[in-house]
């Protein structure tokens, strides 16, 4: 028999999908609380058991995905092979999981510009979680081989930024090409990190300047 928790818990889960699912079709923020519920099999007023309206069941959907997603990258950085690379061993858990959930990353990559502002600000904080990780794993492997890199910080938002980007592709490439699109983001990210690593310091004192500190402000 099945407890009330964990039947909330499985009618959550539900709205979510059935939210994903008119989403791919239609757009998350052409959305009404009425449908989703129609598609979840429960009315408008037990919608409210669950969200307060559709932007937070839109911004769970959108948490849900990007833990799970991160999850599944740490998992890929931890069960590394010792003939393959970090690098390429992130990217294709990366390219595996959006092909396996492509009405999702559809989406999250079309609401990047979509109507809704909460969506989309929930969208550059989940992609901000992402940067903060590899920028942690960066600065982790540079102090390793004792080879500082510049701005590390901007070479994570890089990467981050040409994995879900050219990531994208995959979605509407036959399963044998997947592997070709794998190696060229593993390419790229290898130029960004080759370049973060060779610029030599005078360039860099004067390519990249630091935000001044403002008087009579304590720095956070």
């Amino acid at each position: 028999m099945v407890d009330r928790g964990e039947q909330k818990q499985k009618t959550r889960h539900l709205l979510i999908s059935s939210a994903l699912k008119l989403s791919a079709e239609k757009g998350f923020a052409s959305l009404s609380l009425r449908e989703v519920a129609k598609a979840a099999g429960i009315t408008p007023a037990a919608f409210y058991r669950h969200f307060h309206d559709i932007d937070e069941l839109g911004l769970a959907l959108i948490d849900e995905v990007g833990l799970g997603l991160r999850q599944l990258l740490r998992e890929a950085r931890r069960s590394i092979d010792p003939n393959r690379s970090v690098v390429r061993s992130s990217v294709e858990a990366f390219i595996s999981y959006i092909t396996e959930n492509s009405n999702l990353f559809r989406v999250l990559q079309g609401e990047r510009q979509g109507a809704s502002t909460a969506f989309r600000r929930a969208l550059f904080t989940e992609l901000g979680r992402f940067i903060e990780e590899v920028t942690e794993d960066l600065e982790k492997e540079s102090i390793r081989k004792n080879q500082p890199l510049l701005d590390v910080g901007l070479a994570a938002e890089a990467i981050v930024a040409v994995t879900f980007t050219v990531g994208a592709e995959a979605l509407d490439l036959p399963k044998h090409k997947r592997p070709e699109l794998s190696e060229r983001i593993v390419k790229e990210i290898k130029m960004i990190l080759r370049g973060a690593l060779a610029m030599p310091e005078t360039t860099r004192a004067s390519k990249i300047s630091t935000p001044k500190k403002i008087k009579g402000k304590a720095s956070r």
